[in-house]
């Protein structure tokens, strides 16, 4: 869950001594870590031992307790330990001075070591390999043997690369002609989605006492206002958004899960590049922008609530927005990890309403 503390180890680039460390976000995991390794926080990053993935505050919130994580201090890189650790060491001249090498960015389907190589050779030989697999498949019976085959093809169908309708018509297809490219659509995506929350907290309305009908349709507009500035947070399934916190994929399109409302992680590494093929976009429709704390159940009626006991208090309609609409409290995740069931969560009542200014009396 967001905020929550998970313990990690941490390494420098040069160093074996690994230290725990435990933090409940991105940022503030980084600023630790430079705390003890005595680093600049400025220019510095995370990244996974394993390979010299860069973590994104998305993808920080996925990773299990316990990841081993490398520090990388300003032009600094690490690519990984299946590289010997290949750590640099990047400077103002110098004899250690060398090209920087870029961090990758981790797609949750791509291959490393063996497995990176062997998916290579394939891709080399993708019509080749196609052939096969369709000739294979017109003549096997047998289900299971079947599915093996079509997820091949489905896979090797992808064109994750392209962006513009006119570089794969295939993706468009079924899709209103105004989407030039991939990531207008996806954008669009998302919009519709907090658009449809939007929507639940108006339609509250006749529920709400009629004495505080004014007071909460006053905080339905402040919310819409902010929702439009942002352009409906429709950058969190963006790939061309350029912060990285900003999105929920990398900038190929891999969007991993975040498991259940109730766990850290997703046990099953369920992950989809909706940017791929036009079956993946469609199956993507079924992955869940889940409320941590439900929006039905929960968040909306205590906001009505809150209006409704204000008794002259100002309420935190920010609080409610966040809760709403914002990955404080929205976690992506596949149909098979979103669970229906009574979350048991409830808002936290200190935040509920704004705390007053305190004025000083001049005698």
């Amino acid at each position: 869950m967001s905020g929550q503390l998970r313990a990690f180890r941490l390494r420098g680039v040069g160093g074996a001594q690994k230290f725990g460390v435990a933090a409940g976000s991105l940022r503030g995991l980084l600023r630790k870590g430079c705390r003890l390794l005595q680093l600049p926080l400025a220019g510095s990053r995370l990244c996974l031992y394993e390979d010299g993935t860069e973590l994104s505050e998305g993808f920080f919130r996925a990773l299990p307790p316990q990841t081993e994580l490398v520090l990388l201090g300003p032009g600094e890189t690490w690519r990984g330990c299946e590289c010997g650790g290949a750590g640099e060491r990047g400077g103002r001249g110098g004899a250690g001075r060398g090209r920087r090498a870029p961090l990758r960015r981790r797609s949750p389907r791509a291959g490393f070591g063996d497995v990176g190589r062997l998916l290579a050779a394939a891709g080399g030989q993708r019509d080749a390999v196609v052939e096969a697999a369709r000739k294979l498949l017109s003549d096997e019976l047998a289900p299971q043997r079947q599915k093996l085959l079509v997820d091949l093809l489905h896979n090797l169908d992808e064109n994750i690369l392209a962006e513009h309708r006119q570089d794969d018509q295939k993706w468009f297809e079924g899709l209103e002609s105004r989407f030039k490219n991939k990531s207008s659509y996806m954008r669009y995506s998302c919009e519709s989605r907090i658009r449809s929350y939007m929507k639940e907290v108006s339609g509250f309305i006749s529920n709400v006492h009629p004495t505080a009908r004014d007071a909460y349709k006053r905080i339905i507009d402040l919310m819409l206002e902010k929702l439009k500035s942002v352009k409906y947070n429709g950058c969190y399934f963006d790939r061309r958004e350029e912060e990285e916190a900003a999105r929920l994929c990398t900038v190929e399109g891999w969007f991993s899960c975040q498991g259940p409302f109730d766990s850290d992680y997703c046990p099953c590494k369920h992950s989809i590049n909706p940017y791929s093929n036009r079956e993946s976009r469609i199956l993507f429709s079924t992955w869940n922008l889940d409320h941590i704390i439900e929006k039905k159940r929960t968040v909306v009626p205590e906001l009505a609530e809150a209006v409704k006991t204000r008794d002259g208090r100002e309420v935190n309609w920010e609080y409610f927005y966040q809760l709403l609409f914002t990955l404080d409290n929205l976690k992506l995740v596949h149909i098979a990890c979103h669970k229906k069931t009574n979350h048991n969560l409830s808002c936290d009542k200190t935040k509920i309403y704004r705390k007053r200014k305190q004025t000083h009396k001049i005698s």
